[in-house]
């Protein structure tokens, strides 16, 4: 299937799409953690290989993503969710980046990414 051109829409449920391809910009949904018991370093570890299996989806990888949002339930977790972003990033791939202190949808949820990246 060729991505870079139309509308794409993969893992379609009821009330959203995990992530839509338009025109060659790869769109995912917030991604969260799927096991909530964990800290924020493993919630943190458990999202970005969600946002890497997407990726790898549509045919890209986190050396193209354009701009990533941070939700933080709590700041206090800055430090250690950013200890497992630098070591998922290679030196010279980091985005334009957001992180902000949300309400997460669910109790026990640290941490949510939304990721805008490009195909190849």
């Amino acid at each position: 299937m060729n991505l870079s051109h139309g509308l794409h829409r993969f893992h379609v449920g009821d009330r959203l799409s995990e992530m839509t391809v338009y025109n060659g910009t790869i769109y995912l949904a917030g991604q969260v953690a799927s096991d909530a018991t964990q800290d924020i370093r493993g919630q943190t570890a458990q999202v970005l290989r969600m946002v890497d299996k997407l990726l790898a989806e549509a045919g890209s990888d986190n050396a193209h993503i354009l701009m990533c949002q941070i939700y933080l339930a709590d700041m206090a977790d800055f430090a250690g969710m950013n200890e497992v972003w630098e070591d998922w990033l290679a030196p010279g791939d980091a985005p334009c980046r957001a992180t902000v202190q949300a309400t997460l949808a669910k109790p026990g949820w640290k941490v949510e990414v939304v990721v805008t990246a490009a195909l190849p």
